[in-house]
């Protein structure tokens, strides 16, 4: 079974985001595994006007989330299955649009640039950041913003087979690799889990030189 095959079986699987959040809102930005729990886009800075690549986008709520606050957005995800479930949601929202490809395929195939790239439990966890983080710079603009969470190092994680390697790091260790691939301000940390729960979630974010 290919990369692409195994996530594919994975999203068919997933449960649908729902409707609405707490706050009775159609879209928004969630960086954690838990509802209504952690920060919003604010992490991004102003993102109206501002172009936007998702890595890893799957059914596209925190993208298109963005788009309706002015930004323009492109979701990438290697699962075909997330790529439907992300047009039939979204696909009537202007300034957004999704491809099924894998990351580094992507990246290295475009010659489009970027002010924001984000990755919420997506591909800068599944792929080498030696590989995949001097090609996320190489298509972003000086001093866009780079953002990504997903569980903390040692923690159990979604994955679609055993075959499929994470790249779990420590928070002075993203840093470091952030630091040593063009980004600047790098700063990582684990945010706590709501009351009851015992897994929290890396975040990170680091701007580009």
């Amino acid at each position: 079974m290919s990369l692409a095959e195994s996530w594919d079986r994975y999203a068919v699987g997933s449960t649908p985001r729902r409707a609405e959040n707490a706050n009775g809102d159609t879209t928004w930005l969630n960086w954690t595994q838990y509802a209504d729990h952690g920060p919003n886009e604010g992490l991004l800075g102003p993102v109206a006007g501002r172009r936007v690549l998702e890595l890893g986008s799957g059914s596209g709520s925190n993208l298109a989330h963005l788009v309706t606050l002015g930004a323009s957005g492109l979701g990438v995800d290697i699962a075909p299955a997330r790529e439907a479930v992300a047009r039939e949601r979204w696909g009537d929202l202007p300034g957004l649009e999704f491809r099924t490809m894998e990351a580094t395929a992507f990246l290295s195939g475009t010659d489009q640039t970027f002010d924001v790239v984000l990755s919420i439990f997506g591909a800068v966890w599944f792929v080498d950041p030696g590989t995949l983080l001097p090609l996320i710079r190489a298509r972003m603009t000086a001093g866009g913003i780079l953002a990504f969470s997903h569980l903390p190092a040692g923690s159990r994680s979604p994955r679609p087979s055993r075959a499929v390697m994470r790249f779990d790091h420590s928070p002075s260790a993203w840093e470091r690799l952030l630091t040593g691939h063009g980004f600047t301000g790098a700063s990582a940390s684990v945010i706590d889990p709501p009351e009851g729960r015992a897994v929290g979630t890396m975040l990170v974010r680091a701007v580009a030189l």
